[in-house]
């Protein structure tokens, strides 16, 4: 059976006081007591199997037992989504490409995005919550909202772009299979009523590939 586990920020101490949140969770909810082992992560690769030896419920203390890095996940890929009025939608989207492992997520704003509150504590907090959930030890990195033409400019190896006008584009994923690991990878999409045509001339004009996500309309 699988350990609970927690997210820490940082795990190079031997012994860590846990925030009284987590550790109500571990005491009150879970029951946990003295002498019983849980996992942590710092969101950064790290996995630390760890001991309780003060079950306080709003202090919980464990001591490191034993620690393993896992490598940075490859390829490297950062999706720059526009925000959508529908805030539940757009939350959704972070906890699914947590979950898939993508490394960096940038809110895009665009001609066409509905501006909404940004909320980035709680934005973040769902980031955390899905990565404890898929069990993985890597936090993807959420940005501020950028506007498009910000975006544009950040160097990256390999850059693709999703839009919904008719032309000839190349399929995502065959192109993510056939592309260099190693590789620097960012995916554009669109608001609801997608990009306009100036601002998907201006991403090809940089370099961008047009890609199709597939033949079926996307919820």
């Amino acid at each position: 059976m699988a350990l609970p586990y927690f997210y820490i920020k940082d795990l190079s101490a031997n012994t860590i006081t846990l925030d009284e949140n987590t550790s109500k969770h571990v005491i009150q909810v879970l029951r946990m007591k003295s002498g019983e082992a849980l996992m942590l992560t710092d969101g950064k690769g790290s996995k630390a199997k760890a001991i309780i030896v003060n079950d306080n419920r709003k202090r919980c203390e464990v001591k490191i037992e034993s620690v393993h890095k896992e490598e940075v996940r490859k390829p490297a890929i950062t999706i720059a989504v526009s925000l959508i009025k529908n805030a539940s939608r757009f939350e959704w989207f972070l906890e699914k490409a947590t979950e898939i492992g993508i490394g960096e997520i940038i809110p895009l704003l665009c001609e066409r995005t509905e501006k909404e509150k940004f909320r980035f504590e709680r934005l973040n907090g769902i980031l955390v919550s899905a990565m404890l959930q898929s069990q993985q030890s890597w936090l993807p990195i959420l940005h501020e909202p950028t506007e498009f033409k910000n975006v544009l400019k950040i160097e990256f190896e390999t850059r693709f772009i999703a839009h919904c006008i008719e032309e000839e584009k190349q399929s995502l994923s065959k192109e993510l299979s056939t592309t260099n690991t190693s590789r620097s990878q960012i995916i554009l999409i669109g608001p609801e009523g997608d990009f306009t045509p100036k601002e998907i001339s201006e991403a090809l004009q940089k370099g961008f590939v047009p890609v199709s996500l597939g033949h079926t309309r996307l919820r």
